[in-house]
């Protein structure tokens, strides 16, 4: 099945976690907890094929403001592909980045909309939290893994642009799923390299 992330196309499979797809693909939501439905950052809004995902949860209803639901909003982390067909999803972090680009004034008016519903479920939110238990450990690696692959992000839109994959070397490399991470440290042309010898 396809699932598009901030307008890129990828495969997902059912029961895959949508925060899981966009991890493995390095796409642009945010998960700083590691996908343990604690940082709520990584809400998408879906755009196509809601039908085609998990019900709602009540977590995600201990979290998420009835307005934000009716908008489309899910967590990443808690939402599941179930059936097959085309899902299409837009990060959070993206529809910030795209209203700082085109429209600046938005971000206050947005920002206070977020807030204000952050304010309204954190009664519901702390209840919910203070029922779950973690493996300390477990969070700790699934943590450094969410901040690992937000790094990775980064590095990827700072590296400047390769005439072609295949003539663009790439120097380290960070993997989200080992604690033990390397940042890229550049990424030169081949064609350069080879004149330097």
């Amino acid at each position: 099945m396809t699932i598009i992330i901030n307008g890129k196309s990828y495969e997902a499979e059912s029961g895959e976690r949508l925060i899981d797809v966009a991890r493995i693909n390095h796409a642009h939501i945010g998960y700083f907890c590691g996908g343990n439905g604690i940082c709520q950052t990584c809400y998408v809004t879906v755009k196509k094929g809601s039908e085609l995902l998990s019900p709602i949860s009540d977590s995600e209803k201990a979290l998420l403001s009835d307005t934000l639901i009716k908008e489309g909003t899910r967590m990443a982390c808690l939402t599941t592909v179930e059936k097959p067909g085309t899902i299409e999803i837009v990060s959070t972090v993206e529809q910030v980045k795209e209203m700082f680009e085109k429209n600046p004034l938005q971000l206050p008016g947005y920002a206070g909309k977020m807030g204000w519903a952050a304010l309204v479920k954190f009664p519901d939110t702390m209840q919910l939290q203070s029922t779950r238990s973690f493996d300390l450990w477990q969070l700790l690696s699934d943590i450094i893994g969410g901040i690992g692959s937000a790094l990775q992000l980064v590095v990827d839109a700072l590296q400047p642009a390769c005439p072609a994959k295949a003539e663009c070397k790439i120097i380290g490399h960070i993997d989200s799923a080992n604690t033990d991470s390397q940042l890229i440290e550049a990424t030169e042309p081949i064609a350069k390299q080879g004149a330097q010898a």
